[in-house]
């Protein structure tokens, strides 16, 4: 039995979808967990629309998420070569044929089919050309099956049949001589030895198509996998125009890798009701069994839970790491006030879903000045000041700046002006951090210097 070889096959065409991640995420679980090999495959033959920042793109966002390719990159637009002599052979094998009806002709077809409302399907009218025309630039077609029907035996769909009158003779060849993409595709599976292709079910009709390209040139089928697209929350196909459809959308707020990779794995899969899956025991636990026959609905909220448990439960050298990646790219740096956000990580991350909201818990330590909003300045009436102005004068006696000493001042200042905690704790926080919402007072003022906590204090007196 041949060695597992599984691929995703992006065409970098634009920012990788999110389902696309979770296709690849599945196609290099599945080779991990046969002890098999992962490829992926760079569909680069549009020439207008591919670009090399979307491939660089693509691979640096399965990297982000855990996943790499057992060998370097396949490049399609490389292998041309080879898809164009198998074209030829199909020709000369009688499997395919030359095309010369007019571009003119193909849109009053379509334009017909559409107003009966049926799907267009070419008439086959060059198939068996007795006669071949002069001056006209040819497509080549593949001769697909009209009699009889053809099945699809898909691990996760069953069994699925299609009448093959239906399967159109698609072009193989455009008129200046480049393969399309059932053509390439099917080449390139056969020549990277792929055992099993993992994919979206749309898919299916492609699948039928290549199918026919393998049993023409006597190649073993590789085993077909077809996996339901994801939804949005109202249940509609999931598209690049959807918010939270690419990575660049989760990475932005703070969503980490391995909560993205467990969420995605979760996604359409399932192994007994566990929830929470290490790379490891995702690998261990993998397989084509598990995925499920439905669309799977894309849900934030679970994204943002999922993203939580993994902020609380992570090494905080790790979560800095991470925190400082995030911060440099998509806010500012951090390396002044790094050791002090580092040792204060244990109550930032607090009710922490997303990096975000952990860098705006730690904005009063990474900024020198910060900014009090109108609303939150309204709070800070009269009596607010006074006790903002004695607890300076106490503060600033400490030699000591333990939790014990602060609650002393503060017990003291409630039972003075006759307050609640809130009393005092409200207008500290607002003169410290510049919100009333955010981290217990006492761990604000002991992650701050005790200058800083004086400079503040004083600037609203």
């Amino acid at each position: 039995m041949s060695k597992v070889a599984t691929r995703f096959a992006p065409s970098p065409t634009g920012p990788l979808h999110i389902g696309g991640i979770r296709t690849a995420l599945f196609n290099w679980l599945f080779s991990k967990n046969q002890n098999g090999l992962f490829h992926l495959r760079i569909e680069d033959t549009d020439k207008e629309r591919s670009k090399e920042e979307y491939k660089i793109q693509i691979i640096q966002s399965l990297k982000w998420i855990g996943i790499r390719p057992d060998k370097d990159e396949y490049i399609q637009s490389t292998k041309i070569k080879k898809h164009i002599e198998i074209a030829n052979k199909l020709l000369e094998k009688g499997f395919a044929y030359k095309c010369y009806c007019l571009e003119k002709e193909i849109e009053e077809e379509k334009k017909r089919a559409k107003q009966k409302k049926l799907p267009y399907i070419y008439n086959r009218k060059c198939r068996d050309l007795k006669i071949v025309p002069k001056d006209i630039n040819p497509v080549t077609r593949f001769k697909s099956k009209i009699d009889g029907s053809s099945t699809l035996n898909d691990l996760v769909q069953g069994e699925v049949k299609i009448e093959n009158m239906t399967i159109e003779d698609f072009i193989i060849l455009r008129k200046d001589g480049t393969p399309t993409y059932n053509l390439t595709a099917a080449v390139d599976d056969h020549e990277m030895e792929i055992t099993h292709i993992i994919r979206g079910d749309d898919h299916k009709m492609n699948t039928f198509k290549q199918m026919q390209i393998f049993q023409s040139m006597n190649w073993n089928l590789p085993t077909y996998v077809h996996i339901p697209l994801i939804h949005t929350s109202e249940g509609k196909k999931l598209s690049k125009r959807d918010k939270a459809s690419t990575l660049e959308d989760y990475k932005k707020i703070g969503i980490m890798p391995d909560a993205l990779r467990n969420y995605l794995l979760r996604l359409g899969w399932s192994f007994k009701d566990k929830e929470i899956f290490t790379l490891d025991e995702s690998i261990e636990h993998f397989n084509i069994e598990g995925i499920g026959k439905s669309p799977s609905k894309l849900d934030m909220n679970r994204i943002l839970s999922m993203n939580e448990h993994y902020i609380k439960n992570m090494n905080e050298n790790d979560l800095y790491n991470y925190l400082k990646e995030f911060c440099e790219k998509y806010k500012t740096r951090t390396d002044s006030k790094g050791e002090k956000i580092k040792k204060s990580l244990n109550f930032l991350k607090n009710k922490a879903k997303t990096l975000e909201d952990i860098y705006n818990n730690a904005k009063y330590i990474i900024e020198d000045q910060i900014q009090i909003s109108s609303d939150d300045s309204e709070l800070l009436d009269d009596l607010s000041k006074k006790v903002l102005s004695n607890f300076l004068i106490e503060f600033e006696k400490l030699s000591i700046i333990k939790k014990e000493n602060l609650e002393i001042i503060i017990n003291s200042l409630v039972e003075k002006h006759k307050i609640k905690f809130k009393g005092a704790g409200q207008p500290l926080r607002i003169a410290l951090t510049g919100s009333r919402y955010g981290p217990g007072i006492y761990d604000i003022i002991l992650s701050l210097d005790k200058n800083e906590v004086v400079k503040r204090l004083k600037a609203i007196n």
